[in-house]
């Protein structure tokens, strides 16, 4: 994550590499616009410093997406590019994409795919982060703003902010002489009573993931209600070996049924109706502390033939210190008609049709068991980030690294015809 910055340090005003921005708190998070030719800062939803940047030209474009932060390196040479140096480096995926410095960054794109930064503001970004901080890679242009959701994570013992009417001192009122009807009226309101700060858990900040179900998801399910039939289907790893083929035709025959070892709807009902379970759930719900997976749990998706869409959260310590404030970003994801059919969706997410938020909207539409509420109440903390979509994290999530989720910009809204690559290079710091 990004580092908060102690009082008395801010970040260097690069044009004159001397004045002082201020002092800026975190955790922050990176966002680049592949569109505007930018990257920002943001603290919470306000912008404390931007620079423009180059991105992969033609051929070479930079993958959109949710990133984080996988390794740095004050001098890095790259393995495919002639050993070209990358001056303070800050990798985002083990295939090659990375933020880092270069003496040529001009207003359009012309990298191999990485994005280029001046060396100054490079050095001073390379400053504020370290491991596990969250980038986020557009075609347009977005800005985070505050969400308030009942779904949303909450730490142990955190309280709402508003005065509870349970909590509220109480006056007697006398009874209306026309009807006998008794008026409670509020006394003045009493001091507000301390609340305790939110202890923050050890380690990095866990990351959650809400996704839909998978094809090896579901395969991983009908291996575990094999296994308790007595149809031995091997680990349940989503994979389906010879021994999970066997096991599928075992119980087809038993159940009448084509002994073709195919995985259909129709072989998954049977199963799961056989082993007296309820189907299994089409959402799944993972989450990653220090890189690792420490929690997974089934998750409902309603209206699931209707698109999520892609959006992140980053959670921050409320003003009061006794909650979380998150502020979402929504990601530009065009799913393709394949992606479509394959994740079952028939129709846009609500979030085409213009809601007032489609943060909300997403939200709305999730339902996760409260055995995993508890737990992840006892994990989450300052830093900690939520990314909800319908395509998962791909290829690029694995060992060492968080949740990374590739997008397809151009979804709703952003006209990439229509933009403009900036003809000056601009350094920004906001005060």
């Amino acid at each position: 994550m990004l580092l908060r910055l102690a009082a008395g340090f801010g970040i260097l005003a690069l044009a004159s590499t001397t004045a002082l921005a201020g002092t800026i708190e975190g955790p922050l998070q990176i966002i680049v616009s592949r569109d505007q030719q930018t990257l920002k800062v943001y603290d919470g939803d306000t912008v404390v410093a931007s620079s423009n940047v180059s991105s992969g030209k033609e051929g070479h474009t930079t993958p959109t997406g949710i990133f984080s932060i996988l390794e740095k390196k004050r001098m890095h040479h790259s393995n495919i590019y002639d050993e070209a140096p990358m001056p303070f480096m800050q990798r985002l995926t083990w295939s090659g994409i990375a933020l880092h410095a270069s003496s040529h960054v001009p207003a359009y794109p012309a990298s191999h795919g990485c994005v280029r930064m001046p060396d100054d503001f490079a050095r001073m970004l390379y400053r504020l982060t370290r491991r596990g901080g969250h980038v986020l890679i557009t075609g347009g242009d977005v800005a985070p703003h505050v969400v308030e959701h009942p779904a949303l994570f909450q730490p142990e013992g955190a309280e709402p902010e508003a005065q509870l009417l349970s909590d509220a001192a109480l006056r007697p009122a006398i009874p209306h002489p026309s009807d006998g009807a008794v008026e409670v009226a509020m006394s003045i309101p009493q001091p507000p009573v301390a609340k305790p700060a939110i202890q923050r858990p050890a380690g990095d900040p866990v990351r959650i993931l809400v996704t839909r179900a998978t094809a090896r998801d579901r395969l991983k399910d009908l291996q575990t209600v094999l296994g308790e039939l007595g149809f031995d289907a091997g680990v349940a790893d989503g994979v389906a070996g010879a021994q999970t083929t066997l096991a599928i035709k075992a119980f087809q025959s038993a159940e009448g049924m084509p002994a073709d070892g195919a995985v259909t709807t129709a072989l998954v009902e049977a199963a799961f109706r056989k082993a007296g379970r309820a189907l299994p759930a089409n959402g799944r719900l993972s989450v990653r502390k220090d890189f690792e997976t420490v929690l997974e749990a089934p998750v409902t998706i309603r209206d699931e033939t209707v698109e999520l869409g892609t959006h992140f959260l980053l959670a921050r310590t409320a003003d009061s210190g006794s909650a979380l404030a998150w502020f979402a970003v929504t990601m530009d994801n065009a799913l393709s008609d394949p992606t479509r059919r394959r994740l079952g969706i028939a129709e846009p997410g609500a979030f085409t049709a213009s809601p007032a938020d489609p943060v909300k909207a997403a939200l709305d539409r999730i339902d996760i068991p409260d055995d995993a509420r508890r737990r992840i109440a006892a994990l989450v903390g300052d830093g900690a980030s939520l990314t909800i979509t319908d395509t998962g994290t791909e290829g690029e999530t694995g060992k060492g690294t968080d949740f990374i989720t590739l997008t397809r910009p151009g979804a709703y809204g952003f006209n990439s015809s229509t933009a403009r690559w900036k003809k000056e290079s601009s350094i920004v710091v906001v005060e």
